[in-house]
């Protein structure tokens, strides 16, 4: 007992011990507060009117897509993209959008502009890694009607798409 007394305070190891863990504490604390304030959170909307008239509008676009009876197939290997329409296909031959929106991370968002061949079918490349979860949006150029869904790739088999 008496070489513990002899020992300054700094050199044993209990006080150090009760000194970490509150310490340890702060350390995580201010760590969970950096997280939560480094900026806004892209998956909350501040402006819910806009949104709901935003909404209101998508809607039109996807009746529209059922008043033309749009209806395709997606085929999604490797790198390549393919959509084949089995009825109401676009009678310009214009090119489509294919929205690829990821459900949790705003960043990984891409698109890919796909043109019609010979046969009707509408083909890009990309060399973006497409594994996970999508949203997927067709619309043409002008976005007069919508075609989506969300879909988990990579797909063993073809994707419908039904408005």
């Amino acid at each position: 007992m008496e070489e513990l007394d002899s020992k300054p305070w700094y050199k044993q190891f209990y006080p150090w011990l009760l000194i970490c863990i509150p310490l340890s504490s702060f350390i995580v604390g201010g760590i969970v507060v950096g997280y939560a304030t480094d900026g806004t959170n892209s998956l909350v909307v501040d402006d819910y009117y806009k949104e709901g008239k935003a909404i209101n509008a998508r809607l039109d676009k996807i009746e529209k897509a059922k008043e033309l009876n749009i209806t395709t197939t997606l085929n999604i290997n490797d790198d390549f993209i393919s959509v084949e329409f089995l009825s109401g296909a676009p009678k310009t031959k214009q090119a489509l959008k294919l929205d690829f929106y990821h459900v949790t991370q705003e960043d990984k968002d891409f698109y890919v502009l796909l043109s019609a061949d010979a046969n009707g079918i509408y083909r890009a490349q990309t060399d973006t890694s497409i594994n996970g979860k999508w949203r997927l949006r067709l619309t043409p150029l002008d976005e007069s009607w919508k075609v989506q869904k969300t879909v988990i790739l990579p797909a063993s088999a073809a994707i419908k798409f039904n408005p």
